[in-house]
């Protein structure tokens, strides 16, 4: 039985700033059931300001400390390594960054720059890397549902490209990194393996979330979904539904 539940956003909840058929009801069910709930977002080229802003204009009230986020979590990093952030990441996401110090060792951060990729940028990591600076990337996904509907390339490929020049591998820090499911279930007050995930990316969300252990993981076939992507990862999904509204389903069947 679940304790607490993982909903991914984008994708899961809504699609091209429109809030997905059901999600509204799905979230009011949980509240009625007393079952708490986490946003998790790899979305890296949004501030969490912005994000919090959209759920709200969609009708969605989140508390700050429901939605964790890979910047979130990666200067809570910077923090405890004590370093300073060499960021690769869009520019709208550096006031998620404002915080960090700037006068210690530098870690390179990458996100998700989209159009402000360059080689200049990317070498420059590169170079950082290459004399001994940590490297975080605050996502690693393969593609995402881009504003025209369309998949476009996410900051995976960015991240590998950096991984092969440097021979250094990256620390994750958002999805599927355990750390980041177990962060989001302890504030619930729960172990994950007490908790169920409900996403669209089969491998970082779902099949992420079982490797990290939790209870289950619920694919939904809206956003990223393509045909086929269950069979894709393993673990393989608990469940294969439509949209959020079945996948809450789901949960409270069991519940």
């Amino acid at each position: 039985m679940a304790k607490g539940v993982l909903i991914d956003l984008s994708g899961v909840l809504y699609v091209d700033r429109k809030l997905l058929p059901g999600a509204a009801q799905a979230l009011e069910r949980l509240n009625a059931a007393g079952i708490p709930y986490r946003f998790l977002t790899n979305t890296t080229r949004k501030p969490k300001r912005a994000i919090l802003a959209l759920l709200a204009d969609l009708g969605v009230k989140v508390q700050d400390d429901q939605l964790f986020t890979p910047a979130r979590a990666a200067c809570d990093w910077l923090a405890d390594h004590a370093r300073a952030p060499h960021l690769l990441v869009h520019p709208d996401l550096e006031e998620d960054f404002a915080g960090c110090a700037d006068q210690r060792p530098k870690a390179v951060v990458l996100g998700d720059m989209g159009p402000f990729f360059t080689y200049d940028v990317l070498n420059a990591a590169f170079r950082a890397l290459d004399k001994g600076a940590p490297f975080l990337a605050l996502a690693a996904n393969r593609v995402f549902r881009d504003d025209d509907g369309e998949l476009s390339m996410d900051a995976g490929a960015f991240v590998r490209a950096l991984e092969f020049a440097s021979g250094k591998k990256a620390d994750l820090i958002g999805k599927p990194a355990p750390a980041f499911f177990a962060a989001a279930a302890a504030s619930m007050g729960s172990d994950l393996g007490e908790v169920a995930m409900i996403g669209d990316d089969a491998e970082a969300d779902v099949a992420g979330a079982l490797a990290a252990g939790a209870e289950r993981a619920i694919l939904v076939r809206s956003g990223k979904y393509r045909p086929g992507d269950e069979d894709r990862v393993k673990p393989r999904p608990s469940a294969v539904v439509e949209g959020v509204a079945q996948a809450v389903d789901a949960v409270l069947a069991d519940s």
